[in-house]
């Protein structure tokens, strides 16, 4: 078996970064691509991509397309599409998906479930 070796994103793509001074607390709704690098709590909902900064620390429950995670998450993610598990992330948490990839290094403590219709 070949170790997953995931790609970061290129943030000169996305259309809106919450920066690492930014703290968010309650109902974050999104339609395009969006990165955390600061503090986040509450709930996220989006139908676009989502993104996890390596300093991040987030505690929400995540409803979106693709998640890629790099920092801290506590809460459950919910993705129609891909979710990625970076070395350097911490998830505490249940996830349910299309697709998962979890990099070796990563601590992951959750379930996951893995349906085409999630």
């Amino acid at each position: 078996m070949s170790d997953v070796h995931l790609i970061p994103v290129d943030e000169d793509i996305l259309d809106t970064i919450l920066a690492d001074d930014v703290e968010f607390h309650g109902v974050l709704q999104f339609k395009y691509p969006l990165m955390i690098k600061g503090v986040m709590s509450g709930t996220i909902e989006s139908s676009s991509d989502l993104y996890i900064d390596e300093k991040a620390k987030v505690e929400a429950n995540i409803t979106a397309r693709n998640v890629a995670v790099r920092g801290y998450l506590k809460g459950n993610i919910r993705a129609s599409g891909k979710v990625e598990l970076f070395a350097c992330a911490e998830v505490h948490g249940d996830i349910t998906a299309k697709e998962i990839a979890i990099e070796p290094g990563c601590k992951f403590n959750g379930i996951c479930l893995m349906n085409h219709h999630a």
